[in-house]
């Protein structure tokens, strides 16, 4: 029988999940309201049933009781016998317990072992169904006299006829309870899942036109100073514009990127052309143009190489986890330095460290801080020092400035020095691809430090590094 329910309900899930979410919920309502309607209906026919009954029986109980004032000491006999009638009084007969003291005449109302008892005492009073002279009767069985009982019946059409009118007048109520419950959870899928279907048909409208600027209408806001009335689906809206947001400044952050880098190659790819065409045809240079075209080749070859790998690096997420370690900041800090002031031996880094470990990846860290430095460095004239300082923090972490004293960073160009092939104006002379401070950026970020620029006092440009 297992097996068999098993295989029911492996039948039944494949249906219920090719239904749409629409049908399942209007007929989850459906079934419920509809549920509650039969039940209501249900109960009420009992109720109803009962106290048609519950008069019935009264009427007994006081036909009972009348016949027993009015024959107070009668013997076993019939005394009253017109019950066949609908309006006539109730059947009334005298019963002992000893059946060899029944009279000769047979008794209107059925009498059985249960009678006796009664009249004996040996049982309680009670009711029954009979049929007498073709009708629905009910009849009650008491105590009468000391060994006979009494026995009154009245006839019950009535008590039949308004259950059956009642059952009529329920099932047309419950069979509307369901049609309501039909068009109730129609109603209810339908505005319900609204929300939902804006949401399907947008997210198919990205997926058809790959234009991520579409979003879901959400209903207006209150009144101010009213509640939030926000449900679930409109927060789950919410969220997907939301999502939609990011996702549509990261396809732009992605158009752009791609823009930025086709430009960035474009020249240096064309030098690099200009040049091998040239020394293609190197039976018509003298040795000295020679070797100022194999020079530049070289050159413009390490630019594009060097540009493919920032952009590369730049398309890395987040550090990978196996390669983080505790790393010392000062002697890494110590060490960029060095590497800085012999690249641009024209330019003084000074140099103040603290013992600070911090969890990282050494070699990006190493790449942070150059990129830090040599932006620093491209920056300062002759003689004007590099300042760095790193200093442990009261509440833990390490914050490392990086100052110069070159022109600084203008107030309309702050917002965006860190991003992607952004050059100021002052820059777009020197030479640099424009994604040093978005890698270092990029890098803070991956190791859970803010990386911001500032202007610095006295004039120069300020980056302070928090972990």
């Amino acid at each position: 029988m297992s097996g068999g329910g098993r295989g029911r309900r492996r039948l039944g899930t494949p249906w219920r999940r090719r239904r749409p979410l629409r049908t399942r919920l209007a007929l989850a309502v459906t079934a419920a309201v509809a549920l509650v309607a039969v039940g209501v209906c249900t109960a009420a026919f009992f109720v109803v049933r009962g106290a048609l009954y519950e008069q019935l029986n009264l009427s007994l109980t006081q036909s009972a009781r009348l016949a027993a004032q009015r024959n107070p000491d009668s013997g076993p006999d019939t005394l009253a016998g017109e019950c066949r009638f609908l309006a006539a009084p109730a059947c009334a007969e005298v019963v002992p317990a000893d059946p060899a003291k029944d009279p000769a005449a047979p008794y209107l109302l059925p009498v059985d072992a249960t009678t006796r008892a009664v009249a004996a005492g040996r049982h309680a009073p009670f009711y029954t169904d009979i049929v007498h002279a073709g009708h629905p009767t009910r009849m009650l069985t008491t105590d009468y006299a000391k060994g006979r009982a009494l026995q009154v019946a009245l006839r019950a059409d009535t008590v039949e006829d308004g259950i059956e009118e009642a059952a009529w007048w329920l099932a047309l109520i419950g069979a509307g309870g369901v049609l309501v419950a039909a068009g109730l959870g129609y109603w209810v899928s339908r505005t319900g899942l609204a929300p939902v279907t804006r949401l399907t048909a947008t997210a198919e409208r990205i997926a058809a036109t790959r234009d991520p600027r579409h979003r879901i209408e959400l209903p207006p806001p209150g009144p101010p100073g009213s509640p939030a009335r926000e449900d679930e689906i409109t927060r789950l809206a919410g969220s997907f514009n939301t999502m939609l947001g990011e996702l549509e400044q990261s396809v732009t952050a992605q158009r752009r990127l791609v823009a930025d880098a086709s430009h960035e190659l474009r020249t240096p790819l064309t030098a690099l052309r200009t040049n091998a065409e040239l020394l293609a045809r190197g039976e018509r240079l003298t040795p000295e143009q020679r070797e100022r075209a194999s020079l530049a080749l070289g050159r413009q070859l390490r630019e594009v190489t060097g540009l493919v790998n920032d952009l590369i690096e730049l398309a890395r997420d987040e550090e990978p986890q196996p390669l983080v370690e505790q790393v010392r900041l000062a002697p890494l800090v110590e060490h960029c330095a060095e590497a800085a002031r012999a690249h641009r031996p024209a330019v003084p880094v000074h140099v103040r460290v603290a013992e600070v470990v911090v969890p990282g990846v050494p070699a990006r860290l190493t790449r942070l801080v150059s990129n830090l430095l040599d932006n620093a460095a491209k920056f300062s004239p002759a003689g004007a020092p590099v300042e760095v300082e790193l200093v442990a923090r009261a509440g833990g972490g390490a914050e490392l400035t990086v100052r110069d004293h070159g022109p600084g960073i203008a107030a309309e160009d702050l917002p965006y020095v860190f991003d992607r092939f952004y050059r100021a104006g002052a820059a777009r002379s020197l030479p640099g691809s424009g994604l040093g401070l978005a890698m270092a950026r990029q890098i803070a970020r991956a190791h859970a430090a803010e990386l911001v620029a500032e202007a610095a006092p006295g004039g120069g440009a300020l980056f302070r590094l928090t972990f």
